[in-house]
């Protein structure tokens, strides 16, 4: 039987000591596995939403614990089998992965219907079968590698996880050379590589041939399958912003270019007309508006951000009916900052007003790349080389935080918010540029009088995103200034269209409010706040309770779709609409001063107007909290612990949305999370339990300290992916990119775990008064990050990326290193104590509850804050501490012998 175990047919034994080449082979399928998520959630990003592609990863590591659960069915027959087996689970992962790839493109999910039409749903669930299925295959080979290996759990453990957190970088990497159409290659090349590795390993050659052979068809059908049988690489939805751009018949798309930084692709067509708040009056003071003014930039399919052409000095005054122009009205030949460059408007829009310099910060190197590429210098003009501009290749936010440069305006038109009000189920995205701390740096950065200028889509009926936006800023500036900031605020909107807040350092005075009310009225732009505005907060609790009424009522109570009643208007009837009005003495020379003067009756007002004017009101002069306590959606300020514009349903009312979802698109993203928490929770629990009703005489009657057991693998499993996935949504604020940030993260994570489960060697037999220690440790450091990561992110965010990135690998090395030992001491032990049964179902346990962490993480994150995360995370290791020592009782209670006298 040796001879035979060292040729082609090794014994049960063979893998009780693994060699290096297992080692190295079960790093390379464990990684496959994790750049197949990762590559997954790239096509579901470009096809469809980003965040779908997050919960296929999320349901695919339930693939871990169906699998624990049929081994542990079937403990007996895959100890016998176990060859057998694995062989056909590791060769079924690649072509597993190519066709449910192909098949799901053929299943047309669209989101936007998600909730009007029940199919939609039947094919969500469709997707997440069939990503599933690859996934399921891999669990199964490491899963029954992990039962044989389970006397060496921890250094098999060291591979699985270090081949997982390289292939990240692997993957990351990659993206610099595949198109998501082609990213899954790579995972496909590291299962083949780690199988051959595999079976080499056992000398087992006809394996090795078959490998070689379904490695091949599977990375040429990959390739050659959807266009020989006419399926698209990636089906990418027909509501995405560059499906229209597709389909507009004179389209054509100008630049190409890939990268971790995403898909970015630009378009051309006269049918293109991205006008960001461009005033209705434009069509009547210009002598004609200019044509195919703009190409459209598209980042993984979402868009477009606009790329206005270079206009002819003839056509220049079009900047003066975008509101981006706002803060030039006052400020002549102004110093002028640029938080993002973006699609270049508001740069163009500071060059024309007669900025005698402008910087301009892009944290994405894509854009500035697209920039410099000639097919854009010649739409452009060459804007990155006008001498009046300077351009920063980082976060403006962290510039602003750490210069002594001071600026006369500060502007954030329309950064990073085109899906802020789409419809479509957005994912939860974190919006720094937008937090209160962000605002202070920005108003610490002005220089005496300067300006701050923020514009923001404002399409949204029931207004959301505006709400936030408003309640951010005032609370900024009263922290800045105190009692003044009623006088420092100047606010406008159009209705559906944009909203526009000035903040003046210093305060604004009268002449620059009538000048900037005049220009308002020219603009045809509704006044939301200015100093000394008056109010009548007569028909506020109507209006409040009217939207309440519109999105919880029956229908029948609510009455929004007439215009409310003007709550600004001055108490005297008589007083002339426009008594500021002086026709001859315009602010600017395409401004009609008059606009909107005389006629009998006052002006009417929309709810959504009124409600804003409200909010302000409130804001500046008291009682924000019972008004945001009584309005319909949630309108807290941004933070950096809580800087999302999504998650506006108060979980209170979340039971009541349940029976009219379709009023809620553009929150379906955080719906679609506590759906997944509750299918994640039943789900886990279902599999937990499976396990009791296949073996409950063995579960119950051999193992001791069962219910610890479980307890412990699941604070393992919570604690650790609740640190991955938060962890993630910090990192965003240094490398600027969610796709960069999971990859340092998760690679960063993995690596270190893996050489913390292979120190844990030394602790083994110490583990009963070590690794409570290091638990501890672990709460502690968690607990610490969770409080001073932020200053620390916000710093590594002002060096060069390269730095950055090395700098963001190393920050997470020392709790997850420590995070390595847990697991790796526990499994071993629960093999020394012959808690077999345990072993294969702790794993499970581990798997399952790691999914409920990473559903829960966004809803603790916008209910609680970031560091709330880390915090839940800490506490989880805190009670794995006294539900360890379960771990370590004997599979039998020791017999008692009585003596007696």
């Amino acid at each position: 039987m040796a001879a035979v175990a060292s040729t082609s047919r090794p014994s049960i034994a063979s893998l009780e000591a693994p060699r290096l080449a297992h080692y190295l082979a079960v790093g390379l399928i464990a990684g496959a596995i994790i750049a197949l998520q990762i590559s997954v959630m790239r096509v579901f990003a470009v096809g469809s939403w980003s965040h779908f592609g997050s919960l296929v990863v999320s349901l695919a590591m339930l693939g871990f614990s169906l699998s624990s659960v049929v081994i542990f069915a079937g403990k007996d027959w895959f100890d016998k089998h176990w060859q057998g087996a694995a062989t056909a689970a590791l060769l079924l992962i690649g072509p597993l992965a190519v066709a449910s790839n192909l098949v799901a493109q053929t299943v047309p999910f669209n989101a936007i219907f998600l909730v009007s039409d029940p199919e939609q749903k039947w094919r969500l669930l469709a997707n997440f079968l069939l990503y599933l299925l690859p996934f399921l295959a891999g669990a199964f080979f490491l899963g029954i590698v992990f039962l044989k290996s389970r006397t060496a759990f921890g250094r098999v453990y060291f591979a699985d996880l270090t081949g997982s957190g390289l292939a990240g970088l692997v993957v990351l990497v990659s993206m610099y050379l595949f198109s998501p159409e082609t990213i899954i290659v790579v995972p496909l090349l590291l299962w083949a590589a780690g199988s051959l590795l595999w079976f080499l390993a056992f000398g087992a050659w006809k394996s090795v041939v078959a490998g070689v052979v379904v490695a091949a068809l599977s990375i040429a059908g990959y390739l050659m399958l959807p266009g020989l049988l006419g399926i698209p690489d990636i089906a990418v939805s027909q509501y995405k912003g560059v499906a229209y751009a597709r389909n507009f018949p004179d389209g054509k798309r100008i630049y190409r270019s890939v990268s971790p930084f995403g898909d970015l692709q630009v378009y051309a067509s006269s049918y293109m007309h991205f006008a960001p708040g461009l005033s209705d009056n434009a069509a009547f003071g210009m002598p004609e508006v200019p044509a195919n003014t703009y190409v459209g930039m598209y980042r993984d399919g979402d868009g477009p951000e606009g790329i206005m052409r270079n206009l002819a000095p003839a056509e220049q005054v079009y900047f003066r009916y975008l509101p981006m122009h706002y803060p030039y009205v006052i400020k002549a030949r102004p110093k002028t900052f640029v938080v993002q460059f973006g699609g270049g408007i508001s740069t163009q829009a500071a060059l024309d007003a007669g900025s005698t310099s402008v910087t301009v910060a892009e944290s994405n190197p894509m854009t500035l790349r697209a920039f410099r590429d000639p097919i854009l210098r010649d739409v452009t003009g060459d804007i990155l080389a006008e001498p009046r501009l300077k351009v920063i290749d980082y976060d403006g936010r962290l510039f602003l935080a750490n210069t002594t440069e001071r600026y006369d305006v500060i502007d954030l038109s329309l950064a990073d918010s085109v899906g802020l009000s789409n419809p479509g189920g957005f994912a939860i995205s974190e919006k720094y540029a937008y937090t209160h701390e962000a605002m202070l740096s920005y108003m610490h950065a002005l220089a005496d009088g300067g300006v701050v200028s923020v514009t923001l889509w404002n399409k949204e009926e029931p207004p959301k995103s505006v709400l936030k936006l408003y309640s951010t800023i005032a609370e900024a500036a009263r922290t800045f200034d105190g009692q003044g900031a009623a006088n420092d605020i100047f606010a406008v909107s159009s209705y559906l269209s944009t909203t526009t807040v000035l903040f003046k350092r210093g305060g604004f005075t009268e002449a620059e409010i009538k000048t900037l009310r005049d220009y308002t009225r020219s603009m045809s732009w509704e006044e939301i706040y200015y100093p000394g505005m008056a109010y009548d907060g007569s028909a506020a609790q109507k209006i409040l309770d009217d939207y309440r009424a519109s999105i919880f009522g029956s229908g029948e109570d609510a009455t929004l779709t007439q215009p409310a009643a003007d709550a600004t208007a001055p108490a005297d009837p008589t007083a002339p609409a426009n008594p500021d009005c002086d026709p001859t003495a315009p602010a600017d020379p395409t401004l009609d001063t008059c606009a909107g003067a005389g006629g009998d009756a006052g002006p009417q007002v929309l709810p959504a107007t009124a409600l804003e004017r409200m909010a302000w009101h409130a804001l500046l002069t008291g009682g924000w909290e019972k008004l945001a306590s009584d309005y319909v959606f949630d309108a807290r300020a941004l933070s950096n612990d809580q800087p999302y514009f999504a998650a506006y349903v108060k979980v209170a009312d979340l039971p009541r949305t349940l029976d009219r979802l379709d009023l809620f698109q553009d929150d379906w993203g955080y719906l679609l999370i506590w759906a997944t928490l509750g299918i994640a929770c039943i789900t886990a629990a279902s599999l937990v339990l499976l396990p009791v009703l296949f073996g409950w005489r063995i579960v119950f009657s051999r193992s001791r300290g069962k219910l610890g057991t479980i307890l412990y693998f699941a604070c393992l499993g919570l604690g650790y992916i609740m640190v991955e996935v938060g962890l993630i949504s910090r990192f965003t604020v240094a490398l600027a990119n969610p796709t960069v940030s999971a990859s340092v993260l998760i690679s960063s994570m993995l690596v270190f775990s893996g050489l913390g489960s292979l120190f844990a060697e030394r602790i083994f037999d110490r583990a009963r008064t070590l690794l409570p220690v290091v638990l501890l440790a672990i709460c502690v450091l968690l607990l610490a990050y969770g409080f001073y990561l932020s200053p620390v992110l916000d710093w590594i965010g002002a060096y060069p990326y390269a730095v950055r990135l090395l700098l963001c690998f190393l920050l997470v090395s020392p709790p997850s290193f420590l995070m390595g030992m847990p697991m790796a001491t526990a499994m071993t032990w629960l093999a020394r104590l012959g808690k077999e049964h345990l072993f294969v179902w702790a794993w499970g346990i581990n798997g399952c509850f790691s999914v409920i962490g990473s559903a829960a993480v966004p809803i603790v994150a916008t209910s609680f804050g970031l560091s709330a995360v880390l915090q839940w995370a800490a506490i989880a290791y805190l009670v794995a501490i006294p539900a360890f020592f379960a771990v370590l009782l004997p599979a039998k209670a020791p017999s008692v012998r009585l003596v007696t006298a």
